[in-house]
């Protein structure tokens, strides 16, 4: 995709999604551990949803609604997950959302994708807010937006539903002069 942006970290490359990552995006999203703990993953994963959801990226992009991107290991090339901004232009904000492959779990790459997507909405994007919110039966992904800085905002009580259960939601923000300001220790 023309002028997607790429962004790396020490140990991961977060790039625009190719049709070639749509069976590893099947796999790996559509794991029962990962469905179960995200709003917009179904599961079963059915074949076909990959290729469409991939195949959005450039319109949304493209129409400045937000990016998605492939978080790959850079040692392997292998994909892990996936991360991305909603943008809400109007307001000058953007929604986080993220999601990593369990073979992937507990190896700090959440963190390590979050922080430098964070460091591009707020130095590229000159966003003024950046929030994410997590199922609260997911306290792990609550604990990689507080090691990124977020603050939580409040408790969304029955705001989702998933599976047919209505589910709380924690919401959490961070403000472009509180990440500003964390830059300069």
């Amino acid at each position: 995709m023309s002028n997607y942006p790429e962004l790396h970290t020490d140990r991961l490359v977060l790039r625009a999604f190719q049709l070639s990552d749509a069976t590893e995006v099947q796999m790996l999203a559509g794991a029962r551990e990962v469905a179960e703990m995200t709003l917009n993953i179904p599961h079963p994963y059915s074949n076909g949803l990959a290729e469409n959801w991939i195949s959005s990226h450039k319109k949304d992009f493209e129409a400045g609604m937000g990016m998605r991107f492939a978080i790959v290991e850079k040692e392997t090339a292998k994909l892990i997950g996936a991360i991305g901004l909603i943008i809400t232009e109007r307001f000058n904000r953007a929604e986080l959302g993220y999601w990593v492959g369990k073979p992937y779990w507990g190896k700090g790459f959440a963190t390590e994708a979050t922080k430098e997507l964070l460091r591009y909405g707020f130095q590229e994007l000159k966003l003024n807010k950046v929030y994410a919110t997590h199922m609260t039966r997911n306290p792990a992904s609550g604990r990689v937006l507080q090691k990124i800085g977020m603050q939580l905002e409040g408790l969304l009580k029955q705001h989702a539903l998933k599976w047919d259960q209505f589910v709380d939601l924690a919401a959490y923000g961070i403000l472009a002069e509180s990440w500003h300001s964390s830059q300069k220790h």
